[in-house]
């Protein structure tokens, strides 16, 4: 694949400032609340792309991690965009945008990327992979009104009575319930590589999210996200896909999320470590080269079959 660096840009929410050349580079989104902007790499294929991709990441994890995947789906045809949400590595640092909680990054990034996407591709129809967190903002329809489908990775109801085993959900309760809460307020941010999370997170990003960990049906039991009413009208295509042996997204919690989901035809596939030929995938392994590039093409053509055909 060649590929040119792209100059930087900011982009206003109602649409683009000007056309960027296809290559590989910094793209630099204004989000709707006009704090800062969101860090994104575009990687075009050699010929015209048959569509356009978007990869929203989960939490704490940098755009930098879905490089393999996205070039993966570049050599299929796509054009791919990863990005990181404000506050997070490129798009960072934490400790400027503490009060950014995590319902920001999925209505306002995810729909700032795909406004992006509209603006600068309007030719190409558009889908969207969603990693954990990332499949939430979709399956919540943000950035979905021009979609063609939607897989979600690793994306499930993620309360923490679900975790298993009991020693991974104590670990688990003690970062996001115990010392994530404690430790932020103090420093700033939530140090997410020193607490074993990824990347480190804002302040209110981190309190939301240990609130939401300790309710029973996860973001449902909050009234003021509409979760509920707003997974019900999706109308979208998923393949909610998951790994076998994800403590925090087993098979169940993703079922239990998917159920929300009233409009939209949903297919589910679980990958198990067997079927991979590997000894674990875990919460990030899917996304991984070495551990499932066997399970990516069934993946990348799912979602080019839900491109409109010519």
């Amino acid at each position: 694949m060649t590929s040119t660096m792209m100059s930087s840009v900011h982009i206003p929410v109602t649409g683009a400032t000007r056309t960027i050349a296809p290559g590989l580079g910094s793209i630099d989104t204004s989000a709707p609340d006009g704090q800062d902007h969101i860090v994104g790499t575009l990687l075009m294929p050699q010929g015209t792309p048959v569509g356009f991709l978007t990869i929203h990441p989960a939490t704490a994890t940098p755009a930098r991690f879905y490089t393999n995947f996205a070039d993966y789906a570049v050599d299929r045809g796509l054009a791919v965009l990863t990005y990181d949400v404000r506050g997070v590595a490129a798009s960072g640092p934490a400790h400027e945008h503490t009060r950014l909680r995590m319902r920001d990054w999925m209505h306002q990034d995810a729909n700032a990327v795909a406004a992006w996407a509209r603006s600068e591709f309007p030719e190409l129809p558009k889908l969207a992979l969603g990693h954990s967190l990332g499949g939430h903002a979709l399956l919540l329809g943000n950035g979905t009104d021009d979609l063609h489908g939607i897989v979600t990775v690793g994306t499930a109801r993620a309360a923490l009575r679900d975790i298993n085993p009991l020693a991974e959900r104590l670990r688990v309760g003690l970062i996001l319930r115990a010392l994530g809460p404690l430790i932020s307020p103090l420093v700033g941010y939530a140090p997410g590589k020193r607490l074993g999370l990824g990347e480190d997170i804002p302040t209110a990003a981190m309190l939301e999210w240990g609130r939401w960990v300790s309710m029973s049906e996860y973001f449902f039991d909050d009234p003021s996200l509409g979760a509920t009413a707003r997974m019900a009208r999706l109308r979208t295509p998923v393949l909610a896909t998951g790994a076998g042996d994800d403590k925090w997204a087993s098979p169940a919690q993703i079922d239990a999320l998917v159920d929300h989901v009233r409009l939209a035809e949903v297919e589910r596939r679980t990958f198990t470590p067997q079927e991979l030929e590997v000894s674990r995938i875990g919460h990030h392994g899917l996304l991984r080269r070495s551990v499932a590039e066997r399970a990516w093409p069934e993946i990348v053509s799912w979602l080019l079959e839900r491109l409109p055909r010519n």
